[in-house]
């Protein structure tokens, strides 16, 4: 009886997505050199020998991760890379194989693909080129449902006005805020971050908007810092008694700016992040923090693109997931 993939995949002790990726040369795969040694080496002694997929009923179905992130700031923002373990984990349970492209380096899309999910922000001609390859795209992050493609986004406004109730439950009315602004990786998109939009239309609601206590950057670490010092020198005894802060990066170095003016969190500013990724966990005093589904994201993508595959009567859809808060020590 032929050797399968399953049976080099129990021997080397790993998945059997991570055989075939290594036996199909996907350089993109993150494993060690150990680790593809072992697998062909095993490979060699089972005498496994390729199936010709055109004469395969069984072929391999394989997916393109697109992501806007190089691979070395998704490792500064942790949000897009659960998003990334989502699609990973559900497209393993589905039997699809996943070639990551970083920095929306789509030329490097050179095998044979079943479909895109692409992951970040995408312009009109970055969107056109994903097209070139194939029509079967999912987008997380990017509401490309004008467009009339499938996406995958949070509900960004929900979690900013519950964010806002809190606070106000806690007789806390002045409220500022740190966001950032975005381009796409050609610069011919600037992206508005939706949780000013929300904060600024809740806030005007409740009659409480100062524009002065509204502070923009991106969403690094060392953009909160600069941002919160610069709303110290500003503001003085003025400064307010809670930030909603775009992201977790941003709220790190947010503390860390209030910590050095010795203001006392969470006893003067309290202050509440988005995203809740594990670095929410990791400052003193931890982070309140919206909590995004991430992953449940990254695999409701990959339901969608099979869908897409497999059903001729799919139409487009625009999910959006929800958020809950998590309170931790940065607030009363």
């Amino acid at each position: 009886m032929a050797a399968t993939l399953k049976d080099i995949a129990e021997k080397a002790g790993v998945s059997t997505a991570t055989v075939s990726r290594v036996l199909n040369h996907d350089m993109s795969l993150s494993v060690t050199k150990n680790t593809r040694d072992t697998i062909i080496l095993i490979a060699k002694q089972l005498n496994y020998k390729k199936t010709n997929k055109k004469a395969s009923n069984n072929f391999q179905r394989r997916l393109a991760l697109v992501q806007w992130y190089s691979e070395e700031k998704e490792q500064d923002d942790l949000y897009y890379m659960m998003i990334r373990e989502g699609i990973e984990q559900r497209s393993q349970q589905q039997k699809f194989d996943v070639v990551r492209i970083f920095h929306n380096n789509i030329d490097d899309i050179k095998n044979y693909i079943n479909g895109i999910i692409a992951v970040g922000k995408f312009s009109e001609k970055q969107v056109k080129s994903l097209t070139n390859i194939t029509n079967k795209i999912v987008f997380i992050d990017d509401d490309q449902f004008q467009a009339g493609y499938d996406c995958v986004l949070t509900d960004f406004a929900l979690g900013v006005k519950r964010v806002i109730d809190f606070f106000n439950q806690q007789h806390i009315s002045d409220i500022g805020i740190l966001y950032g602004e975005e381009k796409t990786t050609d610069e011919k998109r600037k992206i508005a971050d939706p949780r000013f939009d929300a904060f600024k239309q809740i806030m005007t609601e409740n009659n409480t908007f100062n524009p002065a206590y509204c502070f923009k950057g991106d969403f690094t670490k060392d953009s909160g810092y600069d941002q919160m010092k610069q709303a110290i020198q500003q503001l003085g005894d003025r400064l307010p008694h809670a930030f909603f802060i775009s992201s977790d990066p941003m709220a790190a170095g947010a503390l860390q700016a209030l910590q050095e003016a010795n203001i006392k969190v969470p006893e003067r500013v309290s202050i509440f992040s988005f995203n809740n990724s594990s670095l929410a966990s990791f400052v003193n005093p931890e982070l309140s923090s919206v909590a995004v589904s991430t992953k449940m994201m990254g695999g409701t993508a990959v339901d969608l693109l099979i869908d897409q595959i497999t059903n001729k009567e799919h139409t487009p859809a625009r999910i959006e997931l929800d958020t809950k808060l998590v309170a931790r020590r940065s607030t009363r």
